[in-house]
């Protein structure tokens, strides 16, 4: 694990990478994380989901803490869908099933804090 160091950066420094073919259209930002920062608890990503694409659906052991700051789309939450846009907040928690959507036509971003992966795995 890297040493935590202080960061200051626009997140647009940050390279996005490709969700994957189960996510078309979503790009990820590791903006604070362990591997780079030496975050030890937290990890925050942006997440930006072009027209037309969505996250894939699924679920995992530990919670996502999530803050829309563009755009509008609809998140799924076990059986339920919300529409949600800019300043929304949204808690997923652990094990619950979840996907989000942009069914509009500007991208759709949010925050999305996680634990680091050494504490989703002890």
């Amino acid at each position: 694990m890297t040493a935590p160091t202080a960061k200051i950066t626009h997140y647009t420094k940050i390279p996005a990478e490709k969700f994957g073919d189960s996510a078309p259209g979503v790009t990820i930002r590791r903006v604070i994380d362990e591997e780079h920062d030496g975050a030890p608890v937290y990890v925050l990503r942006v997440i930006e989901v072009a027209a037309g694409g969505h996250t894939p659906e699924h679920a995992h052991p530990y919670e996502h803490e999530n803050f829309v700051i563009e755009g509008k789309g609809r998140v799924l939450i076990g059986e339920n869908w919300h529409e949600v846009g800019v300043g929304d907040v949204v808690f997923v928690p652990p094990g619950i099933r979840h996907t989000y959507i942009n069914d509009g036509d500007t991208p759709f971003k949010f925050l999305c804090g996680i634990p680091v992966s050494r504490l989703i795995l002890s």
